[in-house]
Parts: C-alpha cells; sequence; structure tokens
C-alpha cells in the first residue's frame, strides 16, 4: 500500500504544479523548470519506495524492463490517474474562474512529439533508475526531472508537452487540452514507453 500512496502523492504534485504554472497568469516561460522540478524533489522523495514511476507509461516500461512485478501495473496506473484527477480539481478550486485556453494540437507533430520525448523520458528512467551500471547513482531524480523540463521547453508548444497518460487527464480536466485529443496522449506515451523498454534491453542484454 506504501507504494500506491507514494505514487498518489507524486503524481498529485506534478498535476498540481502544471496547473498552477500554466493556468491563468501562471509562471509563464518558467513552467517548464517548475514542472521539471517538481518531478525531480518528487522523484528523490518517492523514489526508495515506490520507484517514483508517477507516470503510467514509465510503469509499463519498468514492466516490461522487468523490474516492476505484474501484480503492482494496475494500482500503480490507478494510484497515478487518481492522483492527477485530484490535483486537477484542485487546480480549478485555487484558480477559480481564471482563463483556460485550450492548446490547439495538430494530430501528426503533436503525437510524434509525445511520442519522442516519452521514448527519452522513459529511457532515461531505465538507464539511471534501474540498470546495473548506475545502480546507487545520486542524480537519477535530477536526470529524469530534467528529461520533463526538456521535452516541456522544446515540443510544449506542439504537443502540451504531456509526456505521461495521468498528466493527459489532468490538463484535460483542467481545459488545457480539448479530451479529443486524449487519445493522441495515451497512443503515443505508452507506444514510447514500450519501445524505450525495447532499446534499453537490446542495449543492455545482460542487465536482467
Amino acid at each position: 500500500m506504501n507504494k500506491y500512496v507514494t505514487e498518489f502523492i507524486g503524481t498529485f504534485f506534478l498535476v498540481l504544479t502544471i496547473g498552477c504554472t500554466v493556468v491563468g497568469s501562471g509562471a509563464g516561460a518558467f513552467a517548464p523548470l517548475a514542472i521539471g522540478s517538481a518531478l525531480m524533489v518528487m522523484i528523490f522523495a518517492g523514489g526508495h519506495i515506490s520507484g517514483g514511476h508517477f507516470n503510467p507509461a514509465v510503469t509499463l516500461g519498468v514492466w516490461l524492463r522487468g523490474k516492476c512485478d505484474v501484480k503492482d501495473v494496475a494500482p500503480y496506473m490507478g494510484s497515478q490517474i487518481f492522483g492527477a484527477l485530484l490535483a486537477a480539481l484542485t487546480v480549478k478550486f485555487l484558480k477559480g474562474p481564471a482563463a483556460v485556453t485550450p492548446i490547439q494540437l495538430t494530430m501528426l507533430p503533436a503525437l510524434f512529439a509525445e511520442f519522442l520525448f516519452t521514448f527519452a523520458l522513459v529511457y532515461v528512467v531505465l538507464n539511471t533508475a534501474t540498470a546495473k551500471g548506475t545502480s546507487g547513482n545520486s542524480f537519477y531524480g535530477l536526470a529524469i526531472g530534467f528529461t520533463v523540463m526538456v521535452g516541456a521547453f522544446s515540443v510544449g508548444n506542439i504537443s502540451g508537452g504531456a509526456f505521461n497518460p495521468a498528466v493527459a487527464v489532468g490538463i484535460s480536466i483542467m481545459g488545457l487540452s480539448s479530451w479529443s485529443n486524449l487519445w493522441i496522449y495515451l497512443v503515443a506515451n505508452f507506444a514510447g514507453g514500450a519501445l524505450a523498454a525495447g532499446a534499453f534491453k537490446a542495449l543492455n542484454p545482460t542487465d536482467g
């Protein structure tokens, strides 16, 4: 149970930070820095308990890589989505009547952008937080948080910069993205996570 609560807390604060820095006046151009930092600190806080996934695509990748029990996959994803849902409702309460303009996505560029940076994110997670060669390192949270920051700065204006199905649910509830776009995130994020697991296993054949 501790693992699932940790996944809930980490995802909650990640999505809360996204909403509070983007909705209304927010943090402007500094939003990606705040978002990446929120993920970083939550990973350092909860990584030793749950692995610090806070993202269903990461959970998929870690499971395919062989470092997450199958019995934990659904509870992890459920905890992450529940955390995102409550965070989105909290943002709506805190921000009140703040104006929200949904991002206008162009399907193929958005799909590709989400796929690329979800692949990068899960690839970094697997190599810094689950590999034998980096076991016991102290930088994994920084590396993972900065990957999200880089992605948000790079393609946030193309796809919204979710790289995370739970975040996609959260931004849909907040009105930052239309519900009709949700499939783009689900397809791209899970495909990116799965391919990253395959790439890790191909490049690290002895890292069981």
